[in-house]
């Protein structure tokens, strides 16, 4: 199969050199899709609460990363004290035998590398430190190596190092994920966990001398799998999906078919440990309050029992701070960041906490007062109101005690005020990260981030179909929370479903899965579906690149889109997406808007907010003026209607002959005057007007904050006006990868008017597309009868051919 195939992997494609948006933050590593995913999965996590305990194997005192550094908890005084002091982020420690020193992961958000400490001496030793990501040290049962994953030779392997020589060794060589490596006392086996393919996970056992291995337990999509081997070297505690929720396991490594539940403790209970008799089985999990604790239960199972801190010393003088923060006078939710002088994350006691990719920026929410605690001396602290202020900077001197502060932010605009309303029509509430997320969860990210309306999707992950319970839930109050659904047929093109009543089954189809692969079934139906129940479908992260439309780039477009749109299927194109590619989805939007097909932009996300490492609902978010009241029937209908606009960060409101998006204005014109607000709270290089798909006027760009553009143009028989603002920076509150937005179009005389000779030479860039997902389908499918996909196409392209003049292919 062909690339087409490979596109829409996981959550839509993976990581191309010509993409122009986020691909990745740290190193690049081959073998596992999109890295969006890795870095969301397979790396560390902040939070203000322990993660990773790693119990000692001399006595009862637990190791534990919190707040970015790690810590020594003593349970008969309930004290945690700090042992590391780096700038940089500590995280999943653990012990060699003797107990005198800790081998743990430094990561310093664009690389990590592997550290000993020597508990006597206090004294740091780089172990491991190459261009790639290095993972998951652990030492041997004679502490004479350490083992390890690393992704220096491409795709991550296991590897050992030897303590006395410092020479490294490879143990494996496939081109997937192994990681987490756990040896046996002999040092003759390893347990990993091995990822390979669309997502076949698996806890493996290496024979390291005949270089064979043998699967333990697999699944699909274990994203927070991880296991720790008793000292009896045959029972295996391990952290293992089951439905939307995850629970721990016990199997015997030598009977890996008998499997046993221990706990499901509150539904995600992470990074299993044993502790060194064998009796319990330490794990961290998050609370209501999205804060990390330490629990522990017994082999024999039972209920966990919570290890309270009632101590955290911080081996230093600390100092709080209660910081306010007004918009415009009044005290206001807001997204924040915290640096102390080192430059190391400061995080509030509670709440979830992210880092985002783009920026490399550790952020939280305060919900107008928040206050934290850090070590004395100065820190830098950055606040921003979704897109509607500029980015507040403000140092602060921290000094022993309870201190306050105030931070004044103003708006560049108040779009509500104007009857404007933003969405994020497309992001997932939870998909698989270290938090188990409630829809009351993201009220405070919402108001923040200035988003009216939020549509997270449920999401299957290709054998389980995540959240149905939560499909339902509703909040009709600013801002409103409406479930939608996304349909992943990989093949075809992925598809959003907002303002349905039930759920279109099924979630999955077509090649590459394994129940469903053989189905001859249009993304037209789940389109359909949804506009009988009075919602709206379209196509989700459809672009890639920038140019989809030059020579050899066929297949950066949904194998399933043309022939779905030139037939009147889709109602909404999402323009605007972290993970794809703006002004290359508009090119290919320009082109059915030229065949006279309506398609409305839309704009999400398509954040995972669970994870550590994701960026701000909203990052990429659609505008609309709904009629009469802000309510989500009046949303979505002003959505359908194109009265909108798309943005990650820059703000329009665009207006031709007094006449707004979305409306129509009359060709007798024949010159018109246009007008544009432009509302940025970051620089961008340039005003773009469009007709037809063609710049007919451009003005230069600002450093930002408010500017006002004017100019007239040539109003054509028929067709479309948009406007269009980018530029190549990215800093907050921007979390995308360059500036972009752009308006819906003014129609001209009618909606859905066209220009014959536009019309022509769309028709005939979009058939080339489709007859290259034709071919794709038909390799796709192999020797499967698909005579309802094959008669869509065959419609779509008759359509075509019929707009295009006859000899003048």
């Amino acid at each position: 199969m062909k690339n087409s195939i490979v596109v829409f992997c996981f959550l839509f494609l993976i990581s191309y050199s010509v993409n122009a948006q986020w691909t990745n933050r740290y190193p690049k590593v081959k073998g596992y899709g999109h890295h969006v995913y890795l870095e969301g999965y397979e790396l560390p996590v902040l939070n203000s609460g322990p993660t990773d305990p790693a119990p000692s194997p001399t006595n009862d005192f637990v190791v534990f990363s919190a707040k970015g550094w790690l810590w020594m908890f003593n349970p008969e005084t309930s004290e945690a004290k700090r042992l590391t002091f780096s700038s940089d982020m500590d995280s999943r420690p653990n012990w060699s035998p003797d107990g005198t020193k800790i081998v743990f992961v430094r990561d310093n958000s664009i690389d990590t590398h592997l550290v000993i400490l020597d508990l006597n001496s206090k004294k740091e030793t780089v172990l491991v430190n190459s261009n790639a990501l290095d993972l998951d040290p652990i030492f041997s049962a004679d502490g004479n190596f350490v083992y390890y994953s690393s992704a220096k030779n491409g795709s991550f392997d296991l590897w050992k190092t030897n303590l006395t020589t410092l020479e490294s060794s490879i143990l494996t060589q496939e081109n997937s994920l192994e990681r987490l490596p756990v040896p046996t006392l002999d040092g003759k086996q390893i347990i990993y966990l091995h990822k390979k393919g669309f997502s076949y996970d698996s806890i493996e056992l290496l024979d390291i001398e005949n270089n064979i291995s043998t699967p333990l337990i697999e699944e699909n999509f274990a994203s927070q799998a991880a296991f720790s081997l008793s000292n009896d070297n045959t029972t295996l505690v391990y952290t293992w999906p089951n439905g939307d929720d995850y629970e721990l396991r016990l199997l015997n490594i030598t009977i890996p078919k008998s499997k046993m539940l221990l706990t499901k403790s509150k539904g995600l209970p992470l990074s299993p440990k044993f502790s060194a008799d064998g009796q319990w089985v330490y794990f961290s999990e998050n609370n209501k309050m999205e804060s990390s604790e330490i629990k522990r239960i017994p082999i024999n199972g039972g209920s966990p029992e919570l290890l309270s801190i009632s101590k955290w010393n911080w081996g230093t003088t600390i100092g709080k701070l209660k910081i306010t923060c007004r918009l415009d006078g009044k005290i206001t939710p807001a997204r924040m960041s915290i640096i102390d002088q080192d430059g190391h994350p400061i995080v509030p006691n509670s709440g979830i906490i992210h880092s985002e990719g783009q920026n490399g920026i550790v952020f939280f929410y305060s919900p107008g007062e928040i206050e934290i605690e850090a070590p004395v001396g100065n820190i830098t602290i950055k606040v921003v109101h979704g897109f509607s202020t500029i980015a507040h900077v403000q140092e602060f001197k921290l000094e022993e005690g309870t201190l306050e502060t105030e931070i004044n932010l103003n708006r560049i605009w108040n779009a509500n005020k104007e009857g404007w309303y933003s969405a994020d029509t497309h992001f997932h509430l939870n998909y698989g990260g270290t938090n188990r997320l409630d829809p009351e969860d993201i009220l405070l990210d919402l108001k923040a981030e200035g988003i009216n309306v939020a549509f997270p999707l449920v999401a299957n992950l290709g054998n389980r179909f995540l959240e149905q319970d939560l499909f339902y839930w509703q909040n009709e109050k600013l801002p409103i929370i409406s479930f939608g659904q996304e349909v992943r047929s990989h093949f075809l093109g992925h598809l959003s479903l907002i303002g349905t009543q039930e759920l279109y089954w099924p979630w999955v189809w077509g090649p590459l899965y394994d129940i469903y692969g053989a189905d001859d079934r249009l993304n037209a139906e789940p389109l359909r579906f949804a506009r009988e129940q009075g919602g709206l479908g379209g196509y989700v992260h459809p672009v890639p690149i920038k140019e989809p439309f030059k020579e050899g780039a066929e297949w950066s477009i949904p194998t399933g889109f043309i022939a779905d749109a030139v037939m009147g299927e889709v109602d909404i194109l999402e323009l605007g997406c972290l993970w794809t590619d703006e002004i290359g989805t508009a090119a290919l939007w320009h082109e059915i808007l030229n065949l006279g097909i309506p398609i409305a932009l839309s704009a999400g996300s398509d954040v995972m907010n669970d994870l550590y490492r994701t960026m701000a609902i909203g990052a990429t978010r659609v505008y609309v003026k709904p009629q009469g009241e802000p309510n989500l029937e009046n949303y979505l209908k002003a959505l359908k209607a194109g009265r909108s606009f798309v943005s990650n960060g820059p703000q329009l409101v665009f207006s031709v002959e007094g006449y707004e998006v979305g409306e129509i204005i009359k060709s007798n014109k024949k010159k018109a005057k246009w007008n544009l607000k432009v509302y940025s709270p970051v620089p961008y290089e340039k005003v773009e007007l469009f007709v037809n798909g063609v710049v007919v006027d451009m003005k230069k760009g600002k450093n930002g904050n408010s500017e006002t553009y004017s100019g007239s143009i040539e109003i054509p028989e028929g067709g479309w006006i948009t406007a269009r603002v980018s530029g190549s920076n990215s800093e907050w509150p921007m979390m995308d990868s360059y500036a972009f937005a752009e308006s819906s179009p003014i129609w001209i005389d009618t909606i859905g008017s066209t220009m014959p000779h536009a019309k022509i030479d769309s028709a005939k860039k979009l058939l080339k597309i489709l007859e290259f997902s034709e071919k794709e389908i038909r390799q796709g499918y192999g020797d499967n009868k698909i005579p309802d996909l094959l008669n869509h196409f065959s419609k779509a392209r008759k359509k075509l051919q019929k707009i295009i003049p006859e000899n003048k292919n």
